[in-house]
């Protein structure tokens, strides 16, 4: 019984479609490549670099959870946008200083909006157009600083967007 339920599992995996990964990915069989354009940094703030992480992040993504080939242009799925913002804002006052009472901030919140388009050359159903997408990462000022732990930040921010790119576009979320 064992021997039979392998054999049935090993001939559905051989005769299935290959639309559906376990990435959550469903890609059309027909569809063999992805470009990825530079995503430009349009925010007046963030490191210089910030545009070329972001890309080759996304292009790496792409790369390990789909088996499409990544081309520099005219790819069968096309992906481009900006980095929009990055920018800080405070989120939780504290007060401190005894009598002379200031207020501070106890926490504060880094956020990065990207804006991205999705071209599906196959087939247009779930393109988008300049869609945007953001996250933060939440930080106490007063035990670590925006400057020594930006890159491990954006890194974290960074993951977050992606995921969301990848589940709009070939995820189909």
């Amino acid at each position: 019984m064992k021997t039979f339920n392998i054999f049935f599992f090993l001939i559905i995996i051989n005769f299935s479609c290959g639309v559906y990964s376990f990435t959550g990915a469903s890609i059309s069989p027909e569809i063999k490549t992805v470009s990825i354009e530079t995503y430009f940094n349009n925010s007046p703030l963030g490191p210089s670099n910030m545009s070329i992480l972001f890309t080759e992040k996304l292009k790496d993504y792409f790369q390990k959870n789909t088996s499409l080939v990544l081309v520099e242009s005219d790819g069968d799925l096309q992906l481009e946008g900006a980095i929009d913002d990055f920018s800080t804002s405070p989120i939780a006052p504290t007060a401190d200083g005894g009598k002379n009472s200031q207020y501070f901030t106890g926490l504060t919140r880094l956020t990065i909006r990207v804006s991205s388009t999705y071209f599906n050359t196959r087939d247009d159903q779930f393109n988008y157009e300049n869609k945007s997408f953001s996250f933060y990462k939440d930080f106490d000022q007063n035990t670590e600083e925006l400057s020594s732990n930006e890159q491990e930040f954006m890194d974290e921010i960074f993951d977050q967007i992606i995921l969301d790119i990848f589940n709009s576009s070939v995820a189909n979320w």
